[in-house]
């Protein structure tokens, strides 16, 4: 029997020979008194890392009542709460209302692994995909030395899963 005929290269194409990629999305965006269950449990996580949970004591009712008073001061005049939050998926606008002073960032990354977050479930946020990974809380302050205002940054905490991942501005 004549031997058989010879069958067609496969086709390859350029994305088959790269490595594959993950993009991830991440939104900084005021907090809001809806937001005090995450906060709480991210002041609790950042007490486990700095090992001062003997110190810890704050309630998300304690967080709620000094955070979020019923006559809040303008975001940037007084204690202020950014958080972070990450979504495989891209953002949707949210509402000029909601923040009238300030803009939520938006950013993208690429990732050569997915990251798993075995703690998505308890950290979920604004929908099925979207997952808080961090907060920074801060408030104004005055430098004498160089007579300007600015910021001082009292707590800054992102998540272990979601650390060297690219996510700061």
């Amino acid at each position: 029997a004549p031997p058989p005929s010879p069958t067609a290269a496969p086709t390859v194409f350029k994305e088959d020979l790269a490595p594959p990629t993950h993009q991830l999305f991440s939104r900084i965006r005021l907090a809001t008194n809806t937001d005090v269950p995450h906060i709480h449990k991210l002041i609790h996580q950042m007490a486990v890392f700095e090992k001062l949970t003997h110190l810890f004591s704050a309630t998300e009712s304690s967080l709620s009542a000094t955070l979020f008073p019923q006559n809040p001061p303008p975001p940037f005049t007084s204690f202020t709460i950014f958080l972070l939050e990450v979504s495989p998926n891209p953002f949707l606008p949210i509402p000029q209302l909601t923040y009238p002073n300030f803009s939520p960032i938006h950013k993208s990354v690429i990732l050569d692994v997915p990251i798993t977050d075995p703690e998505a479930d308890k950290f979920r946020s604004d929908g099925e995909d979207v997952t808080v990974a961090g907060f920074v809380l801060f408030f104004p302050n005055y430098s004498s030395f160089l007579a300007k205002q600015g910021f001082y940054i009292e707590d800054i905490f992102v998540r272990e899963c979601y650390r060297k991942e690219g996510l700061k501005g």
